[in-house]
């Protein structure tokens, strides 16, 4: 897989992003991820097509945040800058369900162990040891909370939390199900046709929803509403879904916090 992401003028994370397309053993990690996943955990994709779009969703989120002019942690409390916060968020979107290798259950723990020696790897000669010290510690944090439940404590983690759920749409239901399966999860992500990002009127980020019918509801209110309220960045998003179904058509503000 090849992970795409716009790095514009960002050379630590085009960097970052070429050492993360030559590493075979976090490409392999992927798949190990997959085979417990969807193959023995019969759950929805977790490996490198959920990476990639968990990546380019957080990018993008970060940077309408930065746009409106909000202040990223590692900026407020380290000193360094918005290209290292990009740096952090990628990072998080690539490693936070790599313990899903080692087992579903308590990934995220799972994840860090896995994640210290790549972090190291990934970084080392773009960032001294002062500051891959840094830049490895938010995205530690950033992968746990990941983790509907788990507090966010930085702006790039809340990011983090909120991009990994916007992984929403028909694709979400990578793996198939049978006729009168009871897989909520999997006939709700079916009925979402897209999500976009935008910048916001009233808050600097806007989330729209598109839907063939209110199945899709549920992906949105339990999975999206959840971790955007329990994130670090709740007071910046508002969530709005358009269901355009052949006998639904109708636009549904969920929340503005």
């Amino acid at each position: 897989m090849l992970l795409k992401v716009p790095t514009r003028h960002n050379d630590k994370l085009r960097q970052v992003v070429a050492r993360i397309n030559q590493d075979v053993e976090l490409e392999q990690l992927w798949k190990c991820v997959n085979i417990n996943a969807v193959d023995r955990g019969g759950i929805s994709d977790h490996g490198a097509t959920h990476v990639r779009i968990v990546a380019n969703a957080a990018l993008k989120l970060l940077r309408l945040l930065m746009e409106a002019g909000i202040t990223t942690s590692v900026e407020d409390n380290y000193g360094l800058t918005q290209d290292d916060a990009e740096v952090i968020v990628v990072l998080a979107a690539c490693l936070h369900d790599l313990g899903i290798a080692i087992h579903r259950d308590n990934h995220e723990q799972h994840s860090l162990v896995l994640a210290v020696p790549k972090l190291r790897q990934l970084l080392d000669g773009v960032y001294d040891e002062r500051q891959r010290t840094i830049i490895t510690a938010e995205t530690l944090h950033a992968m746990i909370a990941h983790r509907w439940d788990e507090r966010c404590l930085t702006i790039e983690a809340g990011v983090m939390k909120v991009a990994d759920a916007l992984d929403m749409t028909q694709g979400r239901s990578r793996i198939p199900f049978e006729a009168g399966e009871t897989n909520i999860h999997s006939v709700s992500a079916a009925a979402i046709d897209a999500v976009s990002l935008q910048k916001g009127e009233k808050v600097p980020v806007r989330i729209e929803i598109t839907m063939t019918n209110s199945a899709g509801i549920f992906q949105v209110d339990e999975l999206l509403k959840r971790k955007l309220r329990n994130s670090s960045i709740a007071l910046y998003v508002e969530v709005v879904a358009r269901i355009e179904g052949e006998t639904e058509k109708r636009l549904i503000e969920f929340y503005t916090l």
